[in-house]
């Protein structure tokens, strides 16, 4: 089985013809801007991978976890850009990241391997002044059942590295809710896993992850692949 590893909110950088709809650049620094941890942790996960894509352009630019047609592809900072400014960005942003995604699965699986997809996020500990209960989520597709038992056994053998993790399945966030992985699913219905693994913050320290979780997450995926 071939191993694509993805962090599709690596960072929060703006690139300079846009930096005037971002007035408010605290908010490119919180958890809105990008995946605090999730770049570093992607990272330390690289050596077990096949192919790797990452990218460091804020989420607030273009949502790269979202389809073309979700109401939240562009945030409330570019969502009243022109036409033709959101058709640059998709073309320059969204589209080749996918794009490249998609091709190497396809050539792996046009090849007779099979695929498993990790994309790599992570989540505020509390939203709307509610404190998620959860170290890390495994968002996977209830129907598709390889995914069903991949994250059973991932998830037993996270535990098996530290017994006091509190791993949860499709929390904080559904894994059949509109997503990169979601749109593979429907663009690859054999030999194609599609897992996102989100992390809690609250392991993130300087945007660098806790190593009890990257170790946690690197022997946990070794011993799975």
């Amino acid at each position: 089985m071939k191993l694509i590893l993805t962090c599709e909110h690596g960072g929060n950088k703006i690139p300079k013809k846009y930096e005037k709809y971002f007035k408010n650049k605290a908010i490119l620094k919180t958890h809105r801007g990008y995946d605090l941890g999730a770049l570093n942790l992607f990272q330390s996960l690289e050596l077990l991978s096949d192919a790797s894509y990452f990218s460091t352009t804020s989420r607030l630019l273009i949502e790269l976890n979202r389809s073309l047609h979700h109401q939240h592809l562009f945030s409330e900072f570019t969502q009243s850009l022109s036409k033709s400014e959101k058709t640059a960005i998709i073309k320059t942003h969204s589209v080749p990241y996918r794009t490249n995604v998609e091709n190497n699965i396809k050539h792996y699986i046009n090849n007779g391997e099979a695929v498993l997809h990790l994309s790599i996020h992570s989540f505020t500990p509390v939203l709307n002044n509610i404190e998620r209960n959860c170290d890390i989520g495994l968002l996977y597709d209830s129907s598709k059942k390889p995914e069903q038992q991949f994250c059973r056994d991932f998830k037993a053998a996270l535990l098996e590295q530290n017994s006091s993790l509190k791993v949860r399945f499709n929390y904080p966030y559904l894994g059949k809710a509109d997503g990169f992985t979601t749109s593979l699913r429907k663009q690859f219905s054999n030999n194609y896993l599609g897992i996102e693994i989100e992390v809690n913050q609250k392991y993130s320290l300087d945007n660098f992850m806790d190593s009890r979780i990257t170790t946690a997450l690197f022997n946990s995926i070794n011993a799975s692949k």
